[in-house]
Formats: C-alpha cells, sequence, structure tokens
C-alpha cells in the first residue's frame, strides 16, 4: 500500500487548485482557531508562571485531539475501502484521504491574497495597506508601497511554508494525524506566539511550532535558490528572530534580488533593490515553482519511507 499517501497528496493540491478552500463550517483549522480563542484571553490574564503551564496544557490537549481525530479518520477510512485488496479500493481511498488532507493546506487561497495585495495596490496605497492588513499582524497603515509588496512577498515565502510544505512534510512521514497535528501547532503558534500580552500563555506554543517547522523551512528554502547561492542562504537566514521563516524569505530576496524586511526587526538581502509592481508575479511563479518540486520531493519521501 506504499502508493495510498502519495496519491492522496497529489489529490489534494489537485483539489486545493480545483476548489480551492471548503466551507467555514466544515474546515478543521476554523475549528481549531475557535478552540485556541477560547483559552486564549483566559490564559493571557493569568501571571506568567500559570499562563505558561496553562498555554502548555491547553495545546497538548488541543494537539492530541486533533491528532486523534485525525487518526480515526483514517482508521475508518482504511477500514471501510480496504485500499489493501485491489486498485479500486486504493483509489477510492486515495481520494478520500486526500479530500481531509485538502483542508490541512491552503496554496490556491495564499496565491490569491498575495494578487489581490497588488491589485489593490494599483488602486491606491491605502487600498493596499487594507488588503495587505488581512495577511500579517504588522501595523499597515503607515507602510509604502514598497514596503507593502516587500510585505506581501514575505508572507507568500514564509506561508508557502507554513500552509502547504509543511503539512504536505508530516503528512509523508505520519499521514493525516501528521497534517492535522502540524496545522493546529502552526494555527496554535499564530495565534498565542507573540511576545505582548499573550507572551507567556503561548510561549510553548511557538517554540512546538519552530521545533516542527524546522525541517519543512529549510527545504522550502534550499529548493527554491539555485545551490551556488547555499553559503548566502545560510548567512542570510538567520537574521529574522525566528529560526524557520527566515529560510523562505532569505531565498525569495536572494532569487528575485529583493530587500525584504520588516522596518526595525531584520533585514534580508540588504543590497538588493525594493519590490515593484513586476516583482509580485515574478515571486508568484517563483513560489509555485518551488511548491512543486518540494511535493515532488516528499511524494517520494512519502513512497520511500512506505517502501523501507
Amino acid at each position: 500500500m506504499p502508493l495510498l499517501l502519495p496519491l492522496a497528496m497529489l489529490i489534494a493540491l489537485l483539489v486545493d487548485r480545483l476548489f480551492g478552500e471548503p466551507p467555514a463550517r466544515l474546515h478543521p483549522v476554523v475549528g481549531m482557531g475557535q478552540y485556541l480563542g477560547f483559552f486564549g484571553p483566559r490564559l493571557t490574564a493569568l501571571p506568567p508562571g500559570p499562563a505558561f503551564a496553562g498555554g502548555a496544557l491547553a495545546w497538548l490537549l488541543g494537539a492530541l485531539l486533533s491528532a486523534a481525530l485525525a487518526l480515526s479518520l483514517e482508521m475508518l477510512l482504511m477500514q471501510a475501502l480496504r485500499p489493501w485488496t485491489g486498485l479500486p479500493g486504493l483509489l477510492l481511498c486515495a481520494l478520500a484521504l486526500g479530500l481531509l488532507l485538502k483542508p490541512l493546506l491552503a496554496w490556491r487561497m495564499l496565491a490569491e491574497e498575495v494578487q489581490a495585495v497588488e491589485a489593490a495596490l494599483q488602486q491606491s496605497l491605502e487600498a493596499g495597506r487594507a488588503r495587505l492588513a488581512r495577511l500579517v499582524s504588522r501595523d499597515t497603515r503607515a507602510l509604502s508601497a514598497a514596503e507593502v509588496r516587500e510585505a506581501a512577498i514575505e508572507t507568500l515565502a514564509e506561508n508557502l511554508n507554513d500552509s502547504v510544505v509543511a503539512p504536505l512534510f508530516w503528512f509523508a512521514l505520519a499521514g493525516l494525524p501528521g497534517a492535522a497535528l502540524y496545522r493546529f501547532a502552526n494555527t496554535a503558534d499564530a495565534m498565542w506566539g507573540y511576545r505582548d500580552e499573550r507572551e507567556w500563555s503561548g510561549k510553548f506554543a511557538a517554540r512546538a511550532d519552530d521545533v516542527l517547522s524546522w525541517l519543512p523551512a529549510r527545504l522550502t528554502g534550499l529548493l527554491m535558490i539555485p545551490l551556488w547561492q547555499l553559503p548566502r542562504l545560510l548567512r542570510e537566514a538567520g537574521r529574522t528572530p525566528s529560526p524557520n521563516s527566515g529560510w523562505p524569505m532569505a531565498a525569495m530576496a536572494l532569487d528575485l534580488g529583493l530587500s525584504l524586511g520588516k522596518p526595525g526587526v531584520y533585514r534580508l538581502n540588504a543590497k538588493g533593490v525594493a519590490p515593484e509592481p513586476a516583482h509580485l508575479p515574478q515571486a508568484l511563479r517563483r513560489a509555485r515553482l518551488t511548491l512543486w518540486r518540494c511535493s515532488g520531493l516528499l511524494v517520494l519521501l512519502a513512497l520511500g519511507w512506505r517502501l523501507a
């Protein structure tokens, strides 16, 4: 049955390309967000020690529930469709598993949101800032047009890993429970992992996401650039506060010859040029190519892992 997971990965990517996101009421990440949103304000109100302990326990419980539900669904599919009995069962099970995997990754939505930022900028700077605010947590009200494009390209590169490559990576290794666990961890980091009043309650979530994203982020960055740029990538990737986001973002900056950064926090490829209107479509093409490179490698990983 080594073909089951590779086929499911390809089906999930195809469904994402053709149909995009499922309705919010059926979306597992929405459910994860509701769980995290319930505990978040309550944990933030606690002193640092109890906030950290409570955040860790809430994270562990949510991760366990996400993985357990995914495992139950995967086992039910296997028992109902018996993919080991022949080609029809294998294809039906791969289709069903791919449909369950799809909500745990989101390439089409990411690409459309980034395209919408450039489209909004063509209307006005204010429209571009407002559209970007849907994608990033930073204050966008004072950004220049170049800075809006910088943030959009950085978001594209970072979320290429977080929203697509990393869920596929963990699915290749651990099936649907692996992808669900990663998606919960990444959602928890996105909602709790900030150095503000949420710092202590979200510290465990932030570190868990760092661990689970470590390998996929480096894979994404390495497959985005030509080999001769590897020494520069190694230098630039460490400039961000995050141990992982710098890899895909620095790779994108180097590949397109851009200078990308967050004012007062970091600057990647400082000798590069500021983004112009043509650079966002170029970044989307580079991200799309990287996605297919990563997907191909991860399909082979899923196959080889089960043949070994």
